[in-house]
């Protein structure tokens, strides 16, 4: 019996998104925000397996998810979601997991960083000390993540499971 291609997608996209709601619980409070670097690996699971605009989806309904069930801040949103556009758009034309666990550390470090700024004052009431706070706590959980990512991939492809996971996309 053939699997829709669509099926195994959304079936994948679920997966990911259940182990970055379940990998919440492993995480650290720093500067206001809770470091959570499964979400990370998993934004480049999802850029190398399914694409750019899953892995966006993925990080929109586990950032949304983790703040219903109180594991973490509105911070999560910009800070996912704009790492897994980076290392989704990187591992899209570069197809190099080194790049795409790079592009997720400074997109999810730098630039989601900087977004979470007007997330934290405009809709947390928060008075952080400058658009720039947010940068080190995020680089610290996202290089945490990217790590685990590349680790994690190497293995897998090593023992041939990427390529079944890779024909999603």
């Amino acid at each position: 019996m053939k699997t829709n291609l669509s099926t195994k997608k959304i079936a994948l996209a679920g997966v990911f998104t259940a182990l970055a709601v379940v990998g919440s619980f492993i995480s650290f409070p720093v500067a206001g925000s809770k470091c959570a670097p499964v979400q990370h690996m998993v934004n480049i699971l999802a850029a190398v397996t399914l694409g750019p605009f899953w892995g966006i989806g993925i990080a929109f309904i586990a950032s949304l998810l983790r703040n219903l069930l109180a594991l973490g801040s509105l911070m999560a949103f910009p800070g996912s979601m704009v790492g897994a556009l980076c290392c989704g758009l990187v591992y899209h034309f570069s197809r190099k997991l080194s790049l795409t666990c790079a592009a997720e550390a400074l997109g999810t470090g730098i630039l989601g960083g900087i977004a979470a700024y007007p997330v934290a004052v405009y809709l947390m009431g928060l008075t952080p000390a400058g658009i720039f706070v947010y940068i080190v706590p995020f680089l610290i959980s996202t290089v945490a993540g990217s790590i685990l990512a590349f680790l994690l991939i190497t293995v897998l492809e090593k023992g041939g499971v990427m390529r079944e996971l890779s024909s999603a996309h």
